[in-house]
C-alpha cells in the first residue's frame, strides 16, 4: 500500500465535469497542493479547447455515459493524460484504447477510485474463489446509489459481478434483475437519496448467509482516489488502473 503516498510536483488540473464529484475532487486537489485551472461543465463547454487543455498537466473526467468518450478523446488528442471515473461507456473501450495508443497518451480508468472499494474488489475475488466448490451457496448482489446516478447497475457493481463470474464457475452472466436461471448472477439496483453508494455481495445457503458490504459515507474517498490517480499518472504513457496506483 506504499504506492498511496505518491510524491508529486504540484499539478495544473483540468476538471471535466464540475458537479458534486468535481467539486469534491477540487477540494482534495487543493489540499494536496495542486491547482485546478480549468473547470468544464455544461455552462463552460466553450472553454474545453485544445489551447486551454495544453496548460494542464492532467485531466480528471467525471461526467456521464453519453459524453465521457468524446471528453476522454478530446483530452488525449490534446496530449493531456486523463483520469476517468465516468461509467456506463465501456462498450466503446476499444475506441478509447486505440486513440490513447495512437496519440502516445496516458489513461487511467477505474469504475471506482475509493481505496476502500478497491480493497473490497480484492476481497470479492477471494471470496468467490473460496465459494467456488460450494454449490449450495447462491450468490446475489445489491447496489444502492442516489437518484442522480444515470447508469444501472453501477460501474462498481459490474466490476464486482465480472470478478465473481471469473472465479465462480456456476455463474455465466449477470442480469440487472432477479435471476431467471441458475447461471444468472442477479444485481438489484436501488436509487435512494442521499446514498453515495452501497454494494452488497451475499452468499446464501439453507444453513447460513455470508455477506460482504461496502458503504460510502460521502464522496471524499472517491475524490481522494481520483487525485492520487492523477498524481500517479504524471510523466507516464499507456493505460493504467487503480491496481497500479495502489500496488496490488
Amino acid at each position: 500500500m506504499s504506492a498511496i503516498n505518491i510524491t508529486t510536483k504540484n499539478l495544473n488540473i483540468a476538471l471535466i465535469g464540475y458537479g458534486k464529484m468535481g467539486k469534491a475532487i477540487e477540494e482534495i486537489a487543493v489540499q494536496r497542493g495542486h491547482t485546478v485551472i480549468l473547470k468544464i461543465d455544461i455552462n463552460t463547454m466553450d472553454q474545453f479547447t485544445k489551447e486551454n487543455l495544453a496548460k494542464c498537466d492532467v485531466a480528471i473526467e467525471f461526467t456521464s455515459p453519453h459524453s465521457a468518450v468524446e471528453n476522454i478523446i478530446t483530452c488525449l488528442q490534446a496530449g493531456v493524460p486523463v483520469v476517468s471515473g465516468s461509467t456506463g461507456w465501456l462498450q466503446r473501450w476499444n475506441e478509447v484504447k486505440t486513440t490513447c495508443e495512437q496519440q502516445g497518451g496516458a489513461l487511467l480508468y477505474a469504475s471506482n477510485y475509493s481505496v476502500g472499494v478497491n480493497i473490497f474488489f480484492e476481497l470479492n475475488k477471494r471470496l468467490a474463489q473460496l465459494m467456488n466448490p460450494h454449490g449450495e451457496y447462491e450468490v446475489s448482489m445489491t447496489e444502492i446509489h442516489h437518484t442522480e446516478k444515470k447508469d444501472a447497475p453501477s460501474g462498481t457493481a459490474i466490476t464486482l459481478a465480472e470478478e465473481i463470474l471469473e472465479n465462480l464457475g456456476r455463474k455465466k452472466h449477470w442480469v440487472n434483475e432477479h435471476a431467471a436461471s441458475p447461471g444468472d448472477l442477479s444485481i438489484i439496483s436501488k436509487r435512494i437519496d442521499p446514498a453515495p453508494g452501497t454494494h452488497i455481495v451475499k452468499y446464501s445457503s439453507p444453513v447460513d448467509d455470508i455477506e460482504i458490504i461496502h458503504t460510502a459515507h460521502n464522496r471524499k474517498g472517491f475524490a481522494t482516489g481520483a487525485v492520487l490517480a492523477a498524481e500517479f499518472l504524471q510523466d507516464k504513457k499507456g493505460i493504467y488502473s487503480m491496481k497500479d496506483v495502489l500496488g496490488f
